[in-house]
């Protein structure tokens, strides 16, 4: 590499990367937390640091025990809800949680971040200060209690500890998690293990002996093939069950976010999804939370590594599920990928992979909760121009700007099977999370873009009222209800699955005025109406009050001029709202609700 390419790539490193290191200083004026975020925080850390959050913001933050993780650990919530605005089951709610897999741990990081950040900007920042007050929020910073210890505690890779820790029999040899990694250099980390080959596919390079350069088989002038020393031995372990494999059977073995009831199969078809739907401590505890708020109407789910924004289905067969929704998981989407540089939008079983029993879909589904999952961190953030970043580049990353704290020095290890073994290279910190001092960055971009979410929770109000005489004391009143947020108080699936309780409005007559019929109608002007008779002063709004538009209620009321009707609208996933209407017919431009 010539020298002005080198520096090249150092300058352009050293530019972009800051980015993530800049702390939003005014963020910490007057803090009640001492909270920071350019360091990771094993589970005991994580609990203390989130009680300790909770009791420097009492009025804003509840922290709320959900129950114990395979191992004891707890599993726990963050509640946030201002009083003094309600009740927060009397306001939309989102939902955030990351961590279902205990390797993906900036997931906790960034749930803890977006708690830290809405309490501590409350009162300061206007539109934290009008989102929290309208709504409220529940963080699940961990799911994976004890996947997350497992990570930091003892040997693994960027990879491994993805498992919750119940025993699991992965070798199906009558004993559990007998065969795991072994830490054969001692480096706290599991790397590849190369044995000594005469036909290796790798030889070390002269430059550097700590890299493995591949050898490509080409003839050589005398007609003999070119060869290398080494070749790949696997990760980083022995076999310590006598069954001639190696690693088959670590600590756990399963994936909770294959363990949800929306599309579960079992695991012959779906691998880790577990013996049925809830079958571990983790998800049963997350669930039955979940169950209790029937108000949560968005919700987002943290994982690593790749830069996505993940929406369902997870299997093709489920897609017809999303069709009416299409629209506003595209819209919300799409605004994500311009916050969040290197993300994607995609569609989890076309654009990734197929996944039965997953947490987001099950929100979706299930639920009707219109939910995502961020994969967190690309290396497209240590690139020029937001692209795939060369090896060339990638080395230089790691050597020049991580300076190379991510990679262990390949040193030779007596291995009872292979003999002498080089251990060695990429430690658990070489990949799939961002360094520390990009963390922070990470962690406010994805809350920005779920606070952008949380801020199209639906919007419900009452728009301009038509009356209309139709004769000696008999009216015809139209009601609109207006939604200025994207998602639905009532999403597609919700209704087309019956899923919790419709939309309501309730009439309420006073001063001698009798409601004849109620029904719903398209829109104002609409001349067609098919009333409801058996229930007049209730009007079921099965679809709720769609996204960026309106929803049209009408009635028939006998009374005479000058008579009142109270209207009184709730809803499962918007503020409940009431108004009056006179019954005097108007100009419908100078008609106003109340």
């Amino acid at each position: 590499m010539t020298l002005v390419r080198t520096l090249t790539i150092v300058s352009t490193l050293l530019v972009h990367a800051p980015i993530g290191a800049i702390a939003v200083a005014q963020d910490r004026v007057d803090a009640k937390s001492a909270l920071r975020f350019d360091h990771y925080r094993d589970h005991k850390e994580l609990v203390a640091e989130s009680k300790a959050l909770a009791a420097a913001h009492p009025s804003l933050l509840t922290y709320l025990d959900l129950g114990n993780s395979s191992q004891g650990r707890p599993v726990f919530a963050l509640v946030l809800n201002n009083p003094k605005t309600g009740p927060d089951t009397a306001k939309p709610a989102m939902y955030i949680d990351g961590n279902i897999h205990g390797n993906e741990i900036q997931a906790s990081e960034t749930v803890l971040y977006t708690a830290w950040y809405l309490v501590e900007q409350y009162g300061k920042v206007e539109a934290v200060t009008q989102l929290v007050d309208r709504s409220a929020f529940y963080f699940v910073p961990c799911a994976n209690p004890d996947g997350r210890q497992n990570w930091f505690d003892l040997q693994n890779s960027p990879h491994s500890s993805r498992t919750g820790h119940q025993p699991t029999d992965d070798d199906r040899d009558g004993v559990a998690d007998e065969d795991g990694p072994d830490d054969l250099d001692g480096d706290g980390s599991v790397g590849m293990m190369w044995r000594r080959d005469p036909n290796g596919t790798h030889k070390r390079s002269e430059l550097n002996p700590d890299d493995m350069e591949r050898v490509e088989p080409l003839p050589r002038a005398d007609g003999t093939i070119r060869r290398g020393d080494w070749s790949m031995a696997g990760m980083e372990g022995i076999d310590n069950d006598g069954d001639g494999q190696i690693n088959e059977d670590g600590p756990g073995g399963y994936d909770m976010n294959r363990n949800w009831p929306a599309g579960w199969n079992p695991d012959h078809v779906q691998s880790g999804a577990g013996d049925w739907p809830f079958s571990y401590p983790e998800t049963a505890a997350i669930a039955r939370f979940i169950m209790t708020k029937q108000n949560i109407a968005a919700g987002q789910a943290y994982h690593n590594a790749g830069g996505m924004i993940l929406r369902g289905p997870g299997v093709p067969q489920r897609d017809a599920l999303y069709a009416g929704d299409r629209a506003t998981y595209e819209a919300i989407g799409k605004v994500g990928e311009q916050m969040l540089p290197g993300y994607t939008l995609m569609v989890i079983h076309s654009d990734l992979y197929p996944v039965h029993g997953g947490f987001v879909n099950w929100l979706a589904e299930s639920l009707g909760i219109v939910s995502y999952t961020n994969e967190l961190w690309t290396d497209k953030r240590i690139s020029q121009n937001g692209a795939n970043p060369s090896n060339e580049m990638l080395n230089l990353w790691r050597k020049s700007v991580l300076l190379g704290q991510t990679n262990t020095p390949l040193r030779e290890v007596n291995h009872p099977f292979h003999g002498t073994v080089l251990v060695g290279g990429s430690n658990k910190w070489s990949s799939r999370i961002p360094p520390a001092f990009m963390l922070e960055e990470e962690c406010h971009r994805n809350m920005a873009f779920t606070l952008f979410h949380a801020a199209e929770m639906p919007r419900v109000s009452f728009g301009p009222t038509l009356v209309r005489a139709l004769g000696k004391d008999l009216w015809e009143v139209t009601l609109e209800l207006r939604n200025d947020a994207l998602i639905p108080s009532r999403t597609s699936r919700a209704a087309q699955a019956g899923i919790g309780i419709a939309d309501r409005i309730k009439l309420v007559p006073k001063m001698g005025v009798t409601i004849l019929a109620s029904g719903s109608v398209d829109r104002r002007y609409d001349r067609v109406f098919t009333p409801e008779r058996e229930t007049p002063m209730v009007v079921q709004l099965e679809s709720g009050v769609p996204g960026r538009s309106s929803a049209f209620v009408r009635f028939l009321a006998h009374g005479l001029e000058g008579g009142e009707i109270g209207v009184e609208f709730t809803a499962e996933k918007a503020i409940d709202a009431s108004t009056s209407v006179k019954l005097k017919a108007v100009d419908p431009a100078e008609t106003v609700a109340k």
